[in-house]
């Protein structure tokens, strides 16, 4: 007969990935904090040192949603095609209105 002991407990074991989670917050307060230093630094008036703040800022967290940001710019041209029609419709809109005021016109003119 056999007696299985359990296993003992290690609490100094990390989980996977911890320090690639750590790693994140870390860049997300950063990123945060250059946001906020920069944007008190252009209230203050410092337009140089505050645009550099918020632009590192910026960066960082640009860094951190580097698959949003993939997924944003794979997207990015059908949105482009769809304001192309829009304004495709937009601009036959304005023509049809405009041949239709021209004919108004040489009515009325008579």
């Amino acid at each position: 007969m056999a007696v299985q002991l359990p296993k003992p407990i290690n609490i100094y074991e990390t989980e996977p990935g911890a320090d690639e989670a750590k790693n994140a917050d870390w860049a997300i307060i950063a990123a945060g904090g250059s946001l906020i230093a920069g944007g008190l630094l252009l209230l203050a008036g410092y337009r140089r040192a505050g645009t550099l703040a918020a632009a590192s800022g910026a960066a960082l967290a640009l860094l951190d949603q580097q698959d949003t940001l993939r997924r944003w710019w794979n997207a990015l041209p059908s949105y482009i095609d769809d304001v192309q029609q829009v304004i495709d419709q937009v601009q036959g809109s304005v023509e049809n209105v405009a041949e239709q005021r021209a004919k108004l016109r040489t009515i009325l003119d008579r």
